[in-house]
């Protein structure tokens, strides 16, 4: 989703500094302009972490341009992938289909019950722990 940032350009001695309005208080700085969207990702995912917040709309660009406290900044539209925002939105069960061998669906199914657990909440746990997260 495109979110306008606003940029205070850096020197040679201070780094490019970055704020995300529809995130308050959201802020971050990159010493390379081309290292601001990955910047902005991960201040975004930050500002967001374990935050019971619903996801922000975009806001538009003449609206805020019109605010003081952007007096002087550089505006850019960077493309957050909200998908990995841990947001009300994002905590949704959304229905899937996958297709696997019989045998291990049920083995599945034998490990969920006996460790008390759904097969989702199975095999949402065991991709976690797979990803490392």
């Amino acid at each position: 989703m495109l979110y306008p940032v606003c940029v205070h350009p850096g020197d040679n001695s201070h780094a490019h500094g970055v704020e995300v309005p529809d995130f308050p208080g959201c802020f971050s700085a990159a010493d390379d302009l081309q290292d601001l969207p990955r910047m902005v990702q991960e201040a975004v995912e930050v500002w967001c972490d374990g935050e019971d917040v619903d996801l922000p709309t975009p806001s538009g660009l003449d609206e805020l341009m019109a605010k003081p406290d952007f007096t002087g900044g550089a505006w850019m539209l960077i493309d957050v992938d909200v998908s990995r925002l841990d947001v009300r939105s994002n905590h949704k069960p959304m229905r899937i289909n996958i297709s696997m061998p019989a045998g291990l669906v049920h083995d599945i199914d034998r490990a969920a019950r006996a460790s008390g657990a759904t097969r989702s909440g199975f095999l949402a746990r065991a991709a976690r722990q797979a990803m490392g997260a």
